[in-house]
């Protein structure tokens, strides 16, 4: 890579995770007769059995740091979601699929379209929950543009309350609820999760954990524990790692998910224990989410004229920085995602997993 700038390279050696993103931003640093896909991959391949003194005290500094920083309070949780989730809307709408599903897909095969693969991803979840009576009420905690909430109303027969705290995908999705004429089983509030006092017979949240903060996950689940009647089911959909509690990269934090992180599955586990839920079912789902990621950088790169109208080339550069850190992250840096299937009663589903198996209906 060439390193263009001596801000730049003051940066690498003072604050490589913060600064070589930025530097790419800048026009700082580029990659020299590569891809930043290239570039990216030896860095984080080397970053796996790093050795320099400053690289290891970047990363202890940042994981002492990680309990201030993941303390997050409502005002702070609304202020994190708008930094990335109330972008304009026609963003989202040139690089995700028809149903704006903005979390990892489920490839049961490997020729699936993104449409396809996103589909299989609901109704995996929608099976995961158990969905065996109409009129069940749902409840989808950090319920984006919709798309979810309306599938479970739609195929399933479901009553949903969807919570977000973003306004841009509130307005989205009372809209499409409105277009669908799905109003009598469907409704969105912009609401926090800490502020519900209602009892549902399923609970599902999918990409919203990752934004809890860590001192925050025993009031999560003891949450869920209090919203679930005697014989529900909640299914818990997030990004984790696989190599134990860790620290957010700086730049991703400044730029992208400002209080984000991506637990493991050993303190997500310790946090439902104190909460006394059952843990009836649980799945890692590993490249599923590469897969996914690589499809959305074909998408905004065929987009690309478009998005930067929309905003500016600096803007482009930091989505395209981050959707190809985010995609080797799954790859070569043991990120993946984990389904979490969780009960009040031991005997709130079924003893094999057989229901869980089969179409949509």
């Amino acid at each position: 890579m060439w390193v263009k700038t001596a801000r730049a390279e003051r940066g690498l050696v003072l604050n490589s995770g913060l600064a070589f993103g930025e530097g790419y931003m800048d026009g700082e640093i580029e990659p020299a007769g590569c891809t930043l896909e290239d570039v990216l991959s030896v860095l984080m391949e080397n970053l796996q059995d790093s050795s320099h003194v400053l690289n290891r005290l970047e990363g202890s500094l940042r994981f002492a740091r990680r309990h201030i920083e993941r303390a997050t309070s409502l005002a702070g949780a609304r202020r994190n979601v708008a930094h990335h989730y109330d972008l304009n809307g026609t963003l989202y709408k040139l690089f995700l699929d028809d149903d704006l599903q903005y979390s990892c897909a489920y490839f049961e095969r490997d020729d699936m379209t993104l449409e396809e693969a996103q589909a299989a991803k609901k109704r995996h979840i929608a099976l995961k929950l158990k969905l065996d009576r109409p009129d069940l009420r749902v409840l989808d905690i950090g319920s984006g543009w919709g798309g979810m909430a309306l599938t479970l109303a739609k195929d399933f027969g479901a009553r949903v309350t969807g919570i977000t705290l973003s306004r841009e995908q509130l307005d989205v999705s009372r809209r499409r609820v409105a277009e669908v004429g799905l109003e009598d089983r469907v409704e969105f509030r912009l609401l926090d999760y800490r502020a519900l006092d209602e009892r549902f017979d399923r609970i599902v949240s999918v990409g919203m954990f990752e934004h809890v903060g860590v001192l925050n996950y025993d009031v999560f689940f003891g949450k869920i524990r209090d919203c679930l009647t005697d014989d529900g089911v909640a299914l818990l959909h997030s990004i984790g790692r696989m190599d134990g509690p860790g620290s957010t990269n700086p730049w991703l934090r400044k730029y992208i998910f400002p209080g984000g992180y991506s637990p493991a599955l050993s303190e997500t586990l310790a946090s439902v224990e104190r909460s006394g839920l059952w843990v009836t079912d649980c799945e890692v789902l590993r490249l599923h989410y590469a897969r996914t990621i690589a499809l959305w950088r074909e998408r905004f790169a065929a987009h690309r004229d478009e998005i930067r109208a929309l905003y500016d080339e600096r803007f482009c550069r930091m989505f395209e920085f981050y959707l190809v850190g985010a995609e080797l992250s799954f790859r070569l840096q043991g990120h993946m995602n984990f389904q979490v299937q969780l009960t009040r009663s031991i005997g709130a589903v079924p003893l094999t997993r057989d229901y869980m198996v089969g179409g949509a209906g």
